[in-house]
């Protein structure tokens, strides 16, 4: 292979590599199933010869050594732009940063805005043109390629080759170092639904049809929907969706899923990022069917709202009786983040036919006290993921609520009439001295 010399020379260990990190730097570890191990390791080593070393990921799926090695962050300043439950618990020891966007601007902000000393990006093994993938990350890779100062390459034979789309991969005379490792990827099994979450997924699986455009989200609601699909009768299905999961693999394998009725990448499955179990990654590789893009592609809602039939289904922590969505945080504790929830929610919208449902349980518990989820007004410190105006479809085990159109009044009888029994009167109550109910309202 003519490129193998050019690969032996840029080849260093992970201690060689790490080096060109200063004081001060900005350095990006890439995302999700895709994030540095080895030079990891080998920057977190050099813990007492750094300090305000500022780090951004995106979803860990492992804790970093360099927040292992630095327990007070007066070394190491660890950033993400959407929590992970390991990044959760590290935020609340004070040692994870959250970065707010809008999923579908983030190569933009690279782009525009941000800088970057030092890449450190996992890639798949080279091929026979020089060319490396980036596997099931593409979502802002490149972006952070076109900034980054230094690009050293973490290249792992592990890593699925995730066809493009577009800028789904980096050429060898782009990179400055490589280092060579071999783990394998996080192993993150979809779940089992619970049986609160199969009765709000029946909800939702009433309004699908054939032809749609499926999008999911992480959890088990969406999971849930994911598996009843590929249990149903429903014909050429569509995906375009930010995060490919493993139970749309189930959906394809049991012919639910052609693309046959996608107006753009039809055919084809359209995902920005994905991570699963090795079933998940296999189904990946080198699959044609499969195409990765940037997710300024996936989830612009200009380019969403392009396929016919768009079903965008996604999770939340709590609404208020307005219809305030809140996905990311408890009060002020930081709990995950924005990602593209905005995105395609507004996206499914604007698609001809589309829909887009956010769901949730109707309750929790906290502590051995049962609460409700749809609330008065949002806790102090909710951060709103989802503006009023933009919800459609919300759903609980008690049923679907459709809010566009509706006044305050409307929204508030809707509402409560999918929370929790024990919790209606209390609501009921509540909205009157907010003044957004009628003696007359019904649910």
């Amino acid at each position: 292979m003519r490129f193998n010399e050019e690969y032996q020379k840029k080849l260093v260990t992970p201690e060689e590599a790490v080096r060109v990190v200063k004081s001060g730097d900005w350095v990006d570890y890439a995302s999700f199933s895709g994030q540095v191990i080895e030079l990891d390791k080998a920057l977190a080593a050099r813990a007492e010869e750094l300090f305000d070393v500022k780090i951004r990921a995106v979803t860990a799926l492992r804790t970093p050594e360099v927040v292992k090695a630095d327990p007070e962050a007066k070394h190491f300043v660890y950033n993400n732009w959407h929590f992970s439950g390991l990044d959760r618990k590290l935020h609340d020891k004070g040692l994870c940063w959250h970065i707010p966007l809008l999923y579908h601007e983030l190569p933009g902000y690279y782009r525009r805005f941000l800088d970057i000393d030092v890449l450190m990006i996992p890639v798949s093994s080279m091929d026979e043109h020089g060319f490396f993938n980036f596997g099931p990350q593409a979502s802002h890779a490149k972006a952070m390629c076109e900034k980054a100062k230094v690009i050293i390459l973490e290249v792992n034979p592990n890593i699925p080759r995730c066809l493009g789309g577009r800028e789904e991969g980096i050429h060898l005379s782009e990179v400055n170092y490589i280092v060579e490792a071999n783990w394998p990827l996080p192993q993150v099994p979809a779940g089992i639904p619970t049986e609160i979450e199969k009765k709000i997924a029946s909800y939702i699986m009433s309004e699908l049809e054939d032809g749609s455009c499926i999008q999911l989200g992480i959890g088990g609601m969406p999971n849930a929907v994911g598996q009843m699909i590929a249990q149903s009768d429903l014909k050429d299905l569509g995906i375009h969706s930010e995060m490919f999961t493993e139970s749309m693999v189930e959906m394809v394998e049991a012919g639910r899923v052609t693309g046959a009725r996608k107006t753009i990448d039809r055919y084809k499955i359209g995902y920005t990022f994905s991570f699963g179990t090795q079933k998940t990654y296999d189904f990946l590789n080198n699959n044609p069917m499969c195409v990765i893009y940037p997710v300024d592609y996936v989830n612009d809602p200009f380019i969403i709202a392009q396929n016919d039939k768009v079903v965008s289904i996604n999770n939340c922590i709590e609404v208020d009786l307005t219809g305030q969505v809140c996905s990311e945080s408890s009060g002020t504790r930081h709990i995950s983040g924005t990602g593209g929830q905005f995105d395609f929610a507004y996206g499914a919208y604007r698609s001809k036919g589309g829909k887009s449902f956010i769901a949730m349980e109707s309750t929790f518990k906290k502590g051995e006290e049962l609460r409700s989820r749809i609330k008065p007004i949002l806790t102090p410190g909710a951060v709103v993921t989802t503006h009023r105006s933009v919800v459609y479809y919300l759903v609980t085990e008690y049923g679907i609520a459709n809010l566009k159109g509706k006044s305050t009044w409307e929204r508030a009888e809707a509402l409560i009439s999918i929370a929790h029994p024990d919790f209606r009167e209390d609501l009921i109550k509540e909205a009157e001295e907010l003044g957004v109910w009628r003696q007359s309202n019904r649910f």
